[in-house]
């Protein structure tokens, strides 16, 4: 959502202006805050308590709305957690399930079964995404932190927010990478033809990725294993970023990654590392996920 300030509003603090203009509680809007998801100007907005000005371009990221019948618990969904405490929990999540109901899913996804093992997740964060601090794209696997506590959701959001967090990737992209690493700098937003896709795009919002050459193939084609590290968390970045510079990810249907030379039924991108500072403790938390058997499977088919 975006608009521009009118004079009704003005001197309003944000998140009662915000309130005003999408009816969500202010709960949930002091979440959209933390996580930067509020900008004035381009910019995320430091404090909710923010004065507005006659003018000034209000720019939200909404979540998905979503049926409060949707995120009943699901026993049924698997859940590989790692890690657990009163206030964190570290999960492994399989590629295929979706991490928070959204449109075209509104069952069977991460959350669900994370409610049906923890059911005090219910009041943490916002309600359509509850205790979901980041997340993986439905194609990807691997390792993300999901807070317990609102006290966790807002540190670990902040962390987000100050780029503190690590998180590492493996993928396969096709083609040889020449560089033994590299970094790509360019804004990914919403692609204007298609609002489902992200491109590389000047109104955009800034977005960084690192890449570090593993190994190079040649048989049965000329692909790359590369390790990808986030410095930002823009929606689908390592993919658009590596089908920006001309090697899509091995597998992605969405950005041009997908051949029959290499057959795979998902996006080749795994998220093999995680480490955040724990809310409550500060002690700096790691994590590591080992490539999952489909990855592994085809990554044995290739020859240097």
């Amino acid at each position: 959502m975006k608009v521009t300030v009118p004079a009704a509003l003005a001197g309003e603090r944000v998140d009662k202006a915000v309130a005003l203009l999408t009816g969500l509680p202010r709960s949930e809007i002091a979440a959209l805050v933390t996580a930067g998801a509020v900008r004035v100007g381009g910019r995320p907005v430091g404090a909710r308590s923010r004065r507005l000005a006659e003018g000034d371009v209000l720019d939200v990221d909404l979540p998905e709305a979503v049926e409060i019948e949707s995120l009943v618990p699901e026993t049924a969904v698997d859940v590989d957690v790692v890690h657990e405490d009163d206030h964190v929990l570290v999960v492994d999540k399989a590629a295929g399930v979706v991490v928070h109901p959204g449109a075209g899913q509104a069952t069977g996804t991460l959350v669900a079964g994370l409610l049906a093992r923890y059911p005090g997740l219910a009041e943490v964060g916002t309600r359509d995404r509850p205790g979901i601090v980041h997340r993986l794209d439905k194609g990807t696997s691997g390792l993300l932190v999901v807070a317990r506590t609102n006290e966790a959701y807002r540190a670990l959001t902040g962390q987000l927010k100050e780029r503190t967090v690590g998180r590492r990737y493996t993928a396969m992209v096709w083609a040889r990478v020449e560089a033994p690493a590299g970094m790509v700098d360019a804004p990914v937003g919403r692609a204007a033809r298609d609002p489902t896709r992200m491109s590389v795009s000047a109104r955009g919002r800034e977005a960084r990725t690192r890449y570090e050459v593993v190994q190079r193939f040649a048989e049965p084609a000329g692909a790359t294993l590369v390790w990808c590290r986030l410095e930002t968390g823009r929606t689908h970045q390592i993919r658009v970023h590596l089908a920006a510079i001309g090697h899509p990810v091995v597998g992605d249907t969405r950005y041009r990654g997908a051949r029959p030379a290499l057959p795979l039924d998902r996006p080749f991108l795994h998220a093999r590392q995680l480490a955040f500072d724990h809310p409550v403790t500060g002690m700096r938390l790691s994590f590591s996920s080992s490539l999952p058997a489909d990855l592994q499977a085809l990554l044995t088919t290739l020859h240097p």
